[in-house]
């Protein structure tokens, strides 16, 4: 067992120990989806909570980032930790299972993807562009958005995790093979509809379903290395595919742990030095990428084809419907990159010549822009419908930025070559497809 822990711990990662809510719990009310989601979408999250009401839910212990700027957020943040330690003392939570757990989630998309619940060492984790750690960033990070994300962490007595950290097994083996182990083991300890979807989940307890996940990620690392990585040093193993910013902040407690407890025994070994995740496999089958789009606020249409004019190839032409623009954006066979831009009535189809991902030329302009024009704001959508929605004029001016698909294959290239993509560059999948919070883990 010690050496298994040891390859364990080399591989980044550790077995945790789970919490669930106790049986009788409506797991429906339980999962509420990742807090970063339908944050131009008030009403949304009013009927999940006109839904939810009083039941135990992790909607009581996660802070929607549609309510960020809105006030009394120390109180909001207050009261969660409190939730927190109200439902460990009332035993809302079943007693600690220690195991991975392999995860099958259908979504209104897809019909199944699969993942594995473990904890990882922040101590290998680096979401800084220069970073050559096991666990690396895929876009880049923006400190200013750590703090609100810290501030739920900082204290909290449980880790609630939206994070999806990807491998890459082209192969498609390594999760199927564990959920194969795990389904002739034993039932699944849970299983419950969600939205437009279900989940279910299957513990794994036995050593021999451990030593079966080191074996494979071992050769997933050790295939990096020659495809991707430099040898002398550290194997680029996984790479954040959701909840970057959540993760960021909490290797940021981690360290500022780390300092105000310097020198106190087991220090290296208290629960805050892990984060809890879901490892999902690039290539699995029920994992799409989908575009982030930009929403700009207090800015027209006429300012965002002025600013995007001066790209190599800059052409634009207005465009009769959304369903029109949405097909020409779509098109993969384009010649050129293809942007829409809508603004209430006006719909117009941007194209530029410029290789590689639209958000490499795309957002240095965008942060200029907004830097320098006062009274201006940005909102990342996912989903188009979102995004026509919110691309109407409301009291102020509003310009919705359509962005054509984004394709995985060579992601772990690209980022290991080049470093994280600018932020928001990608989504795995569409907003009801994100991550639902379900199982916990004690932190602090």
């Amino acid at each position: 067992m010690q050496n298994l822990q040891q390859q364990l711990a080399d591989l980044g990662i550790a077995i945790p120990e789970i919490l669930l809510p106790r049986q009788d719990i409506d797991l429906e009310k339980w999962a509420v989806i990742a807090c970063d989601q339908f944050t131009q979408d008030r009403t949304y999250w009013t009927q999940i909570a006109d839904a939810v009401g009083s039941a135990p839910s992790t909607l009581h212990l996660i802070f929607p980032e549609v309510y960020l700027e809105d006030p009394g957020r120390a109180e909001r943040i207050r009261n969660i930790h409190k939730t927190m330690d109200s439902y460990l003392a009332a035993g809302i939570l079943s007693r600690p299972k220690k195991g991975l757990v392999y995860v099958e989630r259908s979504t209104p998309y897809h019909q199944c993807r699969r993942g594995l619940m473990l904890t990882v060492d922040l101590e290998q984790y680096d979401w800084e562009a220069h970073a050559r750690s096991l666990i690396r960033a895929t876009e880049g990070t923006i400190a200013a958005r750590l703090p609100p994300r810290m501030e739920v962490r900082r204290g909290a007595a449980l880790d609630i995790p939206h994070v999806i950290l990807l491998i890459d097994d082209e192969a498609d083996a390594l999760l199927p093979g564990l959920g194969s182990q795990a389904k002739k083991a034993a039932p699944p300890i849970y299983h419950t509809p969600l939205q437009g979807g279900a989940i279910a989940g299957w513990l794994l307890d036995q050593e021999t379903m451990w030593a079966y996940l080191v074996e494979g990620l071992q050769a997933l690392a050790q295939k990096g290395q020659g495809c991707y990585g430099n040898p002398e040093e550290a194997p680029f193993l996984y790479a954040v595919g959701d909840g970057n910013h959540s993760l960021a902040s909490a290797k940021a407690i981690w360290e500022e742990y780390k300092i105000a407890h310097a020198g106190e025994p087991g220090l290296m070994a208290h629960p805050a030095r892990w984060a809890l995740v879901e490892v999902e496999n690039l290539y699995d089958p029920g994992i799409g990428f989908e575009p982030i789009h930009r929403l700009i606020f207090g800015a027209d249409l006429r300012a965002m084809l002025h600013l995007l004019s001066g790209l190599p190839g800059f052409t634009s032409r207005p465009v009769a419907q959304l369903a029109e623009l949405s097909a020409l954006v779509g098109d993969e066979g384009a010649l050129q990159s293809r942007l829409g831009l809508i603004a209430g009535p006006e719909v117009i189809l941007v194209e530029v010549e410029a290789a590689g991902l639209v958000t490499d030329y795309l957002q240095p302009l965008l942060d200029a822009f907004l830097q320098d024009t006062a009274g201006t704001s940005i909102d990342y959508i996912h989903g188009e419908a979102d995004l026509f929605k919110g691309a109407h004029p409301s009291g102020n001016a509003s310009v919705g930025i359509l962005l054509p698909p984004v394709k995985k294959s060579g992601l772990f290239k690209t980022v290991a070559r080049r470093g994280p993509l600018p932020r928001k560059s990608f989504s795995m999948g569409k907003a009801l497809e994100k991550r639902f919070y379900f199982e916990c883990r004690r932190l602090f």
